[in-house]
């Protein structure tokens, strides 16, 4: 989608601090973390939102990715939070299904 924030970053117009990238997945840094390490992981098909999700094997695939840049990538070995926003009402603010992973220090909950 040629308006899309996290599109014009997967296509490289916006800059980045890129974390990994493979042919499904781009992970980046967040411009506002909330925790020492909050990274952005984002599917390479534009879907707005999770309730736009129509195929769920693309879920598979985001929540392993996910697994393995905070295990593997960024050994987060004392543990993460993943969390997906929903539409607005539930704190999303681009519209771009994104799963974002905080770590880096025990989070309230």
């Amino acid at each position: 989608m040629s308006d899309c924030l996290f599109c014009k970053i997967i296509d490289g117009d916006i800059p980045s601090s890129k974390v990994y990238e493979d042919d499904d997945v781009f992970a980046f840094n967040d411009i506002h973390p909330k925790a020492p390490t909050h990274i952005l992981v984002i599917p390479k098909t534009h879907i707005p939102t999770l309730a736009d999700v129509q195929d769920p094997a693309l879920l598979g695939t985001l929540m392993d990715r996910v697994n393995h840049i905070a295990n593997d990538v960024l050994n987060l070995e004392a543990g993460y939070r993943v969390v997906i926003n929903v539409r607005e009402g539930g704190g999303q603010e681009v519209f771009h299904l994104h799963a974002h992973i905080l770590g880096g220090k025990k989070l309230p909950f």
